[in-house]
């Protein structure tokens, strides 16, 4: 058996120093503070010292390996003893070519997979527990809140559908019943169901706007 180790760096890639001090202090607020989380990026080093993660390019696999605790890129935070694989350095080796194969870097995306969605994936198949929930919250949190918003658009295109249709019945509707009106000179009828209609209501049906049109809706 041998240690999977995840090591965890603070994103400071920004060509930006403000940038970079500022998520150092988001990180410094929410993760050392009150124990939240922050904007991490991991890697998982197994057998050797090397370590593994995951990254954005246009070709290729975006599964790419550094020296332990030294990407260039982000600056070191720590590292977490994630648990023992039973597995030998063959089968960690068919893993990462699978896993080269399956994580190409154009599918790479910021909240729903980063490259500790790609260690996360790793470390399950190593047979070891997935990483800090800390690690990874930000982005998450991030992905969860897209989807509701992308739910909340669906159910609000379906609503305006339905007040079209809704609103296209009663326009025939009224047109019924103007028909109706004005098929009888303008008298009112003694009968019960015309008992409380007054001039000014065939005015109102006969003179009434016609609902929007879905497009016309859908452009306010």
């Amino acid at each position: 058996m041998t240690d999977v180790i995840l090591h965890i760096y603070d994103v400071t890639n920004s060509e930006s120093e403000k940038t970079n001090n500022t998520i150092l202090q988001i990180n410094k607020i929410f993760k050392d503070g009150i124990g939240f989380g922050g904007i991490f990026h991991s890697a998982v080093q197994v057998f050797g010292d090397e370590e593994w993660s995951f990254g954005f390019c246009e070709h290729g696999s975006g599964v790419f390996s550094c020296p332990s605790g030294k990407n260039p890129m982000y600056t070191y935070r720590e590292s977490i003893v994630l648990g023992k694989t039973n597995l030998s350095i063959s089968n960690v080796n068919q893993i990462l070519r699978d896993l080269s194969r399956e994580w190409s870097g154009n599918t790479y995306d910021l909240l729903s997979r980063n490259c500790n969605h790609f260690c996360d994936e790793f470390c399950e198949r190593l047979g070891v527990p997935k990483l800090p929930g800390w690690v990874n919250r930000f982005a998450n949190a991030g992905d969860a809140a897209m989807e509701v918003a992308g739910t909340t658009a669906l159910r609000l295109r379906q609503a305006k559908t339905e007040i079209v249709s809704a609103s296209k019945v009663a326009y025939r509707f009224l047109l019924g019943v103007a028909s109706n009106v004005n098929g009888t000179n303008g008298a009112v009828s003694d009968s019960p169901g015309n008992s409380n209609r007054s001039p000014w209501f065939k005015n109102l049906i006969t003179a009434g706007a016609k609902p929007s049109s879905s497009s016309e809706i859908q452009d306010q």
